[in-house]
């Protein structure tokens, strides 16, 4: 029996909740329902009413992630008309992030079974000791047991190695909001391949519209695929790069830039107060689930300000 279902309203507010005050568990967020006024006010729960069980919640929530309801929710923020007159429709900035998995390295096991190492009885119900060193692993021999679609990856020379997803993100320039989020896994196209598919939507005009972004992107293809759907490349330039200065000698270039940075501010929120550094969930899915929902998130912090600001004389 799944218990009794929850409001999707009171679900996306208490979610809320979760991600501006960096609640980690649902046992923890309904441990707080319980005994703040304030939290239950703002999920919709009357004084006498208690809060959910967890593992109720948890089963509510899983629904939310069936219907999208969490990419929908991004864009429907910045379509509300207060916050639509702020955004540029013409100016976007690409960027990716790493999110590491619910997944230890001793779950990185091979996938045919065999070269482990018979288990050991240490007592105490401690996970045997695993000596890594000099042990080859790649993705293509090797799979997590706890979650098979996190990928290995090791972000620079000397860096540790971990299991990952990697989270995309568009952002609009004008105001720095997250208008689109993609969660994938890890592979050496997989910025790219989201960029396109984040910004094909906005793209295709009569008035070409722009696309900032790092090194990651300055490619041969993938400027080429920008140009064929009439979007401007305004990536940073390697040594040798597939733009030239018929694209850098424009003012807009270096604005583009300047601005493209502040999506480091979106991720910098989205994993330290949203709790995405580690995602909590198991799979993909769940983590792009809670990946958009943070990036929702960020945007209802900074639109008051924005509004605030575009008020004032």
């Amino acid at each position: 029996m799944d218990g009794p279902s929850i409001a999707p309203e009171m679900l996306l507010r208490a979610m809320l909740l979760q991600a501006f005050y960096s609640i980690r568990s649902e046992r923890q967020l309904m441990e707080r329902l319980e005994f703040d006024l304030l939290f239950g006010w703002f999920v919709g729960l009357g004084v006498d009413d208690q809060a959910w069980d967890h593992s109720v919640f948890s089963k509510n929530r899983d629904r939310l992630l069936e219907g999208e309801i969490a990419a929908k929710f991004l864009v429907a923020v910045p379509a509300q008309p207060k916050v639509k007159k702020l955004l540029s429709s013409d100016h976007f900035s690409v960027d990716g992030t790493l999110i590491e998995a619910w997944a230890s390295m001793k779950s990185f096991k091979p996938k045919d079974g065999g070269d482990e190492p018979p288990d050991a009885d240490v007592g105490g119900g401690r996970n045997r000791e695993v000596d890594f060193k000099g042990d080859k692993r790649t993705n293509e021999t090797h799979a997590s047991t706890t979650d098979p679609q996190a990928r290995l990856f090791r972000k620079g020379a000397g860096k540790e190695a971990r299991l990952c997803f990697i989270g995309h993100a568009l952002m609009e320039n004008r105001s720095g909001l997250v208008v689109d989020t993609r969660v994938t896994l890890v592979s050496g196209r997989a910025e790219r391949l989201a960029a396109l598919d984040m910004i094909e939507p906005y793209a295709d005009r009569p008035r070409p519209i722009t696309l900032g972004g790092d090194k990651n992107f300055d490619t041969a293809d993938f400027v080429a695929e920008l140009r064929e759907i009439n979007v401007t490349p305004h990536v940073a330039q390697k040594k040798h790069s597939a733009i030239d200065g018929r694209t850098t000698r424009h003012p807009g270039y270096a604005i583009s830039q300047r601005i493209r940075k502040r999506i480091e501010e979106g991720f910098g929120w989205i994993k330290t107060i949203g709790g995405l550094a580690k995602t909590r969930f198991i799979g993909r899915a769940r983590t792009a689930f809670a990946f958009a929902f943070a990036a929702a998130a960020y945007n209802l912090i900074r639109i008051p300000k924005l509004i605030a600001a575009e008020a004032s004389p």
